[in-house]
């Protein structure tokens, strides 16, 4: 109880009294003070905490809005945005801490039964809240735009190889299959690095397929799309590789009908030209010549042979490919059934020159007999008629004689007059095509004998004329010299002296 202003302190125990007194009311304002700090303090860190509370929850709102956005609908620069995305979760990642912290704050004056700890409690799980709502949208935001870069990914890889399939189904659809042998040698070869080209691709199809099966894997989105859109691109594979293989075959059967045709055309070229050598009107000047002809002949009568098992084969190989390849029946037929035509051309003209090479040899033969002989009745012509008339009986004699051996000679030939006469016959007889000509001959022939026949034989006669003319001159001249004698002995006066 307080003392009466004014009262003085007049003894040790009201001093000790009042000095209680006073400890103990300032006791009590120490506590109080103490009271009032501890408040203070709480309502400082709840203060602290209140702000700290409403900027991390400011900021993650931000972030939340940042996080909520639809950028991956957009599908440009993705690889940009995902970059973006990155820094975005390293910043939210960076501010683990301060959620951290907060909670830590929190949970400390709970734990200290702050006496805004309810308040504490349910600003905390608002927060984390708001902190797991940004985490998921963070996350989603992310996938959203993994999944959309995977979408534009896979949509440009199949974008890519369908428009490599549209470049090449042209080439794998051409109806250019060649015109001659060696153009389509030239489409096969560019086919194959086609083919080669095709190929070296399919293992583009391959990723495409392990990348849509990722992707079912995951159970993309957008996985109806990547479905549909691999299910096209497969088809136009597959389409692809039909052509491909069509074609393929389809020059292969070219390459084949093509190879019959330049065989077939080279040799119908074969046969021309043999032909052409057939058709010639040269079956020889004289008998060398015909010879020489007929041995050319039998040369090409041998290459004939040869041939002919060609056109067999070329026969043999017309039927498969008429066959096999029965949209170019007619063709292969019309072109077998020229080769036909011409080999039995080739065969006729071949005959036809042989038998007439044969008459040429036989027309020659005659024809050399009649010039030997033609030339031989002249050199004996010349022979019978260059001797000069003798001057004596010895020049006559000899004249004479030598007529006669020339006679045997003329005899000698005799027979071969005949053969050749008779040959000639025969040739007329079986219609030779010189018929004409060796009718000539064979009567200049008998007219050249006949005037050597002649000729000798007015020869003989002025020979044996000679000679007699010869032996009288003799005789007459013996008999003048005889004469003579005896008139010089008649002429003579010495009649003798004695008896």
């Amino acid at each position: 109880m307080a003392e009466p202003q004014g009262r003085s302190l007049e003894t040790a125990e009201d001093i000790q009294a009042r000095r209680d007194q006073v400890l103990a009311r300032y006791q009590k304002f120490k506590e109080s003070a103490e009271q009032r700090r501890g408040k203070l303090q709480d309502a400082l860190s709840l203060q602290q905490f209140r702000r700290d509370a409403d900027e991390l929850e400011g900021w993650i709102s931000e972030k939340l809005q940042t996080a909520s956005d639809e950028a991956y609908k957009d599908t440009t620069n993705l690889q940009g945005k995902l970059q973006k995305h990155a820094a975005f979760e390293a910043e939210v990642t960076a501010h683990t801490n301060a959620i951290d912290a907060l909670n830590s704050s929190g949970m400390s004056m709970i734990d200290k039964s702050h006496f805004a700890s309810d308040d504490i409690k349910k600003r905390l799980d608002d927060i984390a809240r708001l902190w797991q709502l940004l985490l998921d949208k963070l996350a989603e935001r992310g996938r959203k735009l993994r999944d959309a870069q995977k979408r534009v990914h896979f949509l440009r890889e199949v974008d890519e190889v369908s428009s490599w399939i549209a470049d090449k189904e042209p080439i794998a659809a051409s109806d250019d299959y060649g015109k001659d042998l060696e153009h389509v040698e030239v489409l096969q070869k560019k086919f194959d690095d086609f083919q080669k080209d095709l190929t070296a691709n399919e293992a583009r199809l391959v990723a495409v397929k392990k990348l849509a099966d990722s992707l079912e894997a995951e159970q993309h989105p957008d996985l109806d799309l990547i479905q549909e859109r691999f299910q096209e691109l497969n088809t136009a594979w597959d389409n692809l590789k039909q052509l491909t293989n069509e074609r393929n075959a389809k020059l292969a059967a070219e390459h084949e009908i093509q190879k019959f045709y330049r065989d077939a055309n080279e040799t119908t070229s074969w046969m021309n030209e043999k032909s052409a050598i057939l058709s010639s009107d040269d079956f020889g000047r004289d008998l060398a010549s015909v010879q020489a002809l007929q041995r050319k002949h039998d040369g090409l009568e041998r290459d004939l042979a040869a041939l002919e098992d060609k056109v067999g084969n070329l026969g043999g190989e017309a039927i498969r490919l008429q066959k096999t390849y029965t949209d170019s029946a007619d063709q292969v037929a019309a072109k077998q059934a020229e080769i036909v035509g011409n080999w039995e051309g080739l065969r006729q003209k071949a005959a036809t020159r042989k038998s007439k090479l044969a008459d040429s040899l036989q027309l020659q033969r005659f024809l050399a007999s009649y010039r030997d002989l033609v030339s031989w009745c002249g050199d004996m012509k010349n022979l019978v008629s260059s001797d000069e008339l003798a001057k004596d009986v010895p020049g006559a004699e000899a004249l004479l004689e030598r007529h006669q051996e020339r006679k045997g000679e003329i005899d000698a030939r005799e027979d071969i007059f005949k053969s050749t006469n008779s040959f000639g016959q025969s040739l007329v007889a079986a219609q030779h095509y010189a018929n004409e000509e060796i009718k000539e001959k064979l009567s200049s022939l008998s007219e050249e004998q006949r005037s050597l026949l002649d000729l000798w034989d007015q020869r003989q006669k002025e020979f044996s004329q000679c000679m007699d003319l010869q032996v009288f001159m003799r005789d007459a001249e013996q008999m003048h010299g005889w004469m003579g004698k005896q008139e010089a002995f008649l002429a003579n006066e010495d009649v003798g002296d004695t008896l």
